[in-house]
């Protein structure tokens, strides 16, 4: 796989930085969660392919491990505010003077600099202080957050993941490792640059829910069916617009142009009033197949059976966690080959990855007796 080799560990956090961990997971690097003691709750999620050992940082036995895994690591990732980790002294500044080819990948909500950094937030708010939430929404209705993807995943996990793989790139040819500021307002706000370069031009001239993209045209919308679930429309050129009318049953002399914005409320109203006679399947035997740009909108468990993603091996079964979406990009060399196995218990690994980062057996029952390190090894079914 492409990371074989790269050693990651991951300072235990929520959502964004499991993700960012899980990806380079899938993709072969050996990633360590270091896990605080006493929790354990329900957070163990995005931990395919993980080990966990379980360490207290807040004395300073636990500062000097985390220390000697950093010394030997790759790639550390912590996912705080600012001020954190240096409160702690294990800032970058300490853990690359002795590990200069340490990449330091720092994944927080208003990144390292500027008045909120200390501040906390969820994905909506650095979406709003992003400006893109002001875009999302439909009109009349206030702006609305489509789940935490955006911010959290999106310009959080996976542009920290990005990062990475640039950082790491670099020191193949420098030999030497570097600081990550990856935070979630900046790498969402990059996300949306598209939005910045055209927000002057045809595609966003009217407020929130009345554009083309956003809800506001007829053809780039959803509709419900005669069954009460749902058809996703995106026929925006000509050709593809054409294709829709006629699989609607519309006369297209009988419409308005395509663009005529004015018009466009009243559109929907008949496009509704189309798809509403018939059920989801009818209009997927009707669209399948053709440029009308028409798919059904499938929950969880039919995106997982659809012919298409079926044919693809799109979603994987991992055990115990059931379907899931295969990892993405597909590489033709080196594919990613996610773990199979159920994720780790919380403290699970906590000898073996000691013992692999050079810890020697009677500094292991010395941490242990200590109550630095704690293990939770699965107990066996007799």
């Amino acid at each position: 796989m492409a990371l074989r080799g790269i050693r990651v560990v991951e300072l235990a956090g929520l959502a964004p930085a499991p993700f960012c961990g899980m990806v380079l997971a899938d993709f072969g690097a050996q990633v360590v969660r270091v896990d605080r003691p006493g929790w354990l709750g329900d957070r163990n999620l995005l931990a395919r392919g993980k080990r966990s050992l379980v360490l207290d940082l807040k004395r300073p036995q636990g500062v000097a491990v985390l220390r000697r895994l950093c010394s030997r690591a790759d790639v550390v990732l912590e996912p705080f505010r600012h001020g954190v980790m240096e409160k702690l002294q294990l800032g970058p500044e300490i853990v690359q003077r002795e590990n200069p080819k340490l990449i330091y990948a720092r994944l927080s909500g208003f990144g390292q600099s500027g008045r909120f950094c200390k501040v906390a937030g969820h994905d909506i708010n650095y979406l709003a202080l992003s400006g893109v939430l002001s875009r999302i929404g439909r009109s009349g209705e206030n702006p609305y957050a489509p789940l935490n993807l955006l911010a959290d995943f999106a310009g959080g996990g996976l542009m920290c993941a990005l990062g990475i793989m640039m950082a790491l790139f670099e020191r193949t040819r420098t030999g030497k490792g570097q600081v990550i500021d990856a935070n979630m307002v900046e790498g969402t706000a990059y996300l949306s640059s598209f939005l910045w370069q055209t927000q002057s031009t045809g595609l966003w001239p009217q407020p929130r829910g009345q554009n083309m993209l956003d809800g506001g045209a007829p053809f780039y919308t959803t509709y419900k069916t005669a069954d009460g679930e749902f058809m996703a429309v995106g026929a925006i050129e000509p050709q593809f617009y054409a294709l829709l009318i006629k699989g609607l049953g519309l006369n297209s002399h009988e419409l308005p142009d395509q663009m005529s914005m004015t018009d466009w409320p009243e559109m929907k109203k008949k496009f509704a009033d189309a798809f509403a006679k018939k059920t989801k399947a009818e209009w997927c035997q009707i669209f399948d197949g053709t440029d009308a740009c028409v798919t059904p909108v499938l929950t969880f468990e039919e995106a997982a059976h659809h012919d298409h993603n079926r044919e693809r091996g799109s979603f994987i079964t991992n055990g115990e966690l059931g379907m899931s979406p295969r990892p993405a990009p597909l590489l033709s060399s080196t594919p990613a080959i996610p773990s199979s196995k159920r994720n780790p218990f919380i403290g699970e690994h906590t000898e073996e990855i000691l013992k692999e980062f050079g810890f020697s057996q009677e500094e292991i029952v010395k941490l242990y007796s200590d109550k630095i390190v704690e293990s939770n090894k699965p107990k066996a079914n007799l």
